[in-house]
């Protein structure tokens, strides 16, 4: 398909050509480049995108750098900020981060013969001219509290430079944030669905996993890491993941029944441009794959009974000396005895002793919690795993938050928080992320402790007083936490974990104490918090009431009887009677009482959230039942 030359493609204005003469050569050397959009990030995650017309831009380069476009209220998440009276949105470039071609590569120009390309131009969103909003400003926010706040650290509290292998804070020239995500989708041919039987057993025999790709997939994977890496993105590697069946090569000589997972991976950037990355990333996967007839999904559990999708996010604290070394902070001075620095078993505390209000940024949708269950690698429990020993490193893939290091290799020294999907919202999980670190690190260095001692405090045992950490949980294990504790010690030692979107934001009222980590310097602010958490309920209550229940009303009624009365056996008219009072019980009212979709949907409608979520709970339980069972139903039929 790569019909074209990409050494005569633009892909990527770095942060470096950001002035107005840098712009304007590379617009006219790329006449292809025809549009310009400027692409800002509300509260709910969606970015803005429209079409400037490259030669509107260039009449007034500088105007578009410092006034950007309006926008209103409407046309963005912001809710509680941009409201219908007061909804000016203005959409400024932010100079800071990389820029990127988005390239049509279904429309060729004429003149060159290469893709249209649209420049995308990472920007901020600015309410009333005066307060700038949404995900991107929280995370630049956050990112520069907490350099400012540790740089304040490490100066007040010299000690911790025993543990570090730096001398002293004056050798220090600046703090640096590194982050990167791995990206995890599921490609198919358009209405092609294939058995979830077939793709469960492939999953639990690893048919698939890290597997050579064939046919279609093989090339839009080879070609999307061919073009990701034109962009600059330092691609590390593409694969096959663990779900997915082999496809079948059609009588006409194509590929059909493609149901493949994939994974790519590259390399870290600053926090802001990772989270650009991202978004760049998965719009040229997305296009890539559909010129190829392949569709993707970035959903976090597209199929129920086998794998989701999952993004696990790397991040980790670095410091750049005047002498150009840099040294990671998490990484100790004697790593063949100390796991971490104290500013790192203080980030990975914080981590989890706030992630109960950290997880309403990490999962926010129905989806995302449909992953997140026991079973195949996706972290139920709030949990870190740090090795049996500094000198052997953990391979944990059951905990929350893994401890990534490399023995001989400090500087790879990093968190791996598991959790999240490509559809949360990364600017977001980043920003929360990195306050909740810093919260930790603040208590280690003010209570001047070594490494033993928090190594200690993290290990902790259940009841045991602790000066930062919270009594009743436990933090650290080195045990499979799915197969080595039942559901109810999971519970008991690492809490509950929320099964619904609304559950999960309950704890922005149950916890006041941690939500104000955010609110340092106003990193996020109080309506900020309101706008984030409105928007996500809302978005729960809508796709629960027009669009899951629905769902499961067709699936209800797929359920049909298929079995003759006078040609099947008892087993058969058991099994039926289960499926019908399922089925009543979930879809059907009468005269004397509702049906639990009905019931859910009347609790959605008067704002009885409470009543919604457990009934949600239940919906949830009785269609796996009734899934289930009309499988087994069906398979006893002739």
């Amino acid at each position: 398909m790569l019909n074209y030359d990409l050494n005569k493609m633009l892909f990527t204005l770095p942060k470096d050509k950001h002035a107005p003469e840098d712009i304007r050569a590379a617009l006219e050397w790329h006449p292809e480049v025809k549009f310009v959009s400027l692409v800002g990030i509300d509260v709910g995650g969606h970015d803005t995108d429209e079409k400037i017309p490259v030669e509107e831009f260039l009449d007034d380069i500088p105007k578009f750098l410092e006034s950007g476009v309006q926008t209103d209220g409407s046309s963005v998440v912001l809710p509680r900020i941009a409201k219908l009276n007061n909804a000016k949105v203005d959409i400024i470039p932010d100079t800071t981060v990389d820029w990127f071609v988005d390239h049509n590569f279904n429309y060729l120009d004429s003149q060159t013969g290469l893709p249209v390309g649209t420049l995308r131009i990472p920007s901020s969103l600015v309410h009333n001219d005066s307060e700038r909003v949404g995900s991107r400003v929280m995370l630049r926010d956050a990112v520069y509290n907490f350099k400012q706040d540790l740089m304040h650290l490490l100066k007040e509290y010299p000690y911790v430079f025993d543990y570090l292998d730096i001398d002293c804070v004056e050798d220090i020239d600046e703090i640096i944030i590194t982050a990167a995500t791995e990206l995890e989708f599921w490609v198919k041919t358009p209405d092609d669905d294939a058995d979830r039987e077939q793709l469960s057993t492939a999953q639990m025999l690893k048919e698939q996993y890290w597997k050579r790709t064939t046919g279609p997939v093989r090339t839009a994977l080879e070609e999307t890491m061919v073009v990701l890496q034109k962009y600059g993105f330092d691609m590390e590697m593409g694969h096959k993941e663990v779900g997915g069946v082999k496809a079948k090569l059609g009588n006409s000589g194509n590929y059909d029944h493609v149901m493949e997972q994939l994974e790519i991976d590259w390399k870290y950037s600053s926090a802001v441009q990772a989270a650009d990355n991202e978004n760049q990333i998965k719009y040229v996967v997305r296009d890539i794959f559909r010129t190829y007839g392949l569709e993707v999904t970035f959903m976090a559990k597209p199929m129920e009974g086998v794998a989701g999708n999952g993004e696990h996010t790397h991040m980790g604290v670095a410091a750049r000396l005047k002498s150009g070394r840099l040294v990671n902070l998490f990484a100790p001075s004697d790593p063949e005895n100390q796991f971490m620095s104290p500013v790192g078993f203080g980030a990975l505390m914080g981590l989890l002793k706030n992630y109960d209000v950290v997880n309403p940024f990490v999962s926010s949708t129905n989806d995302s919690l449909n992953r997140l269950k026991p079973g195949y690698e996706a972290p139920v429990c709030t949990v870190t795993s740090l090795g049996h020993s500094a000198k052997l490193p953990s391979r944990n893939r059951t905990v929350l938050v893994g401890l990534v290091r490399e023995i001989g290799n400090p500087l790879a020294t990093r968190f791996e928080l598991r959790a999240p999907n490509p559809k949360s919202n990364t600017y977001l999980v980043l920003a929360a992320s990195y306050m909740a670190m810093l919260d930790g690190i603040k208590h280690a260095l003010e209570g001047k402790k070594t490494p033993e001692d928090l190594e200690h405090s993290i290990s902790k045992e259940y009841g045991e007083e602790d000066f930062y950490l919270e009594k009743d949980r436990v933090y650290r294990s080195e045990r499979d936490v799915f197969d080595e504790y039942t559901q109810e010690e999971r519970d008991k030692y690492f809490g509950k974990a929320p099964s619904t979107v609304w559950e999960n934001l309950l704890a922005f009222e149950k916890y006041p104490e941690k939500l104000h980590i955010f609110k340092r310097d106003d990193v996020m602010t109080d309506i900020a918090l309101e706008s984030y958490r409105e928007a996500i309920l809302d978005q729960w209550a809508t796709e629960l009431h027009n669009r899951i229940i629905p769902d499961n009303m067709d699936l209800i009624r797929t359920c049909s009887k298929a079995h003759d009365d006078m040609d099947c056996v008892d087993y058969d008219r058991s099994n039926w009677e289960k499926i019908q009072r399922l089925r009543n019980h979930l879809g059907r009212d009468t005269l004397d009482d509702y049906c639990l979709l009905t019931r859910i949907k009347q609790a959605l409608d008067t704002g009885d959230y409470d009543t919604a979520s457990s009934l949600q709970i239940e919906m949830q339980e009785k269609i796996g039942q009734l899934t289930d069972l009309y499988i087994l139903y069906k398979k006893n039929l002739f």
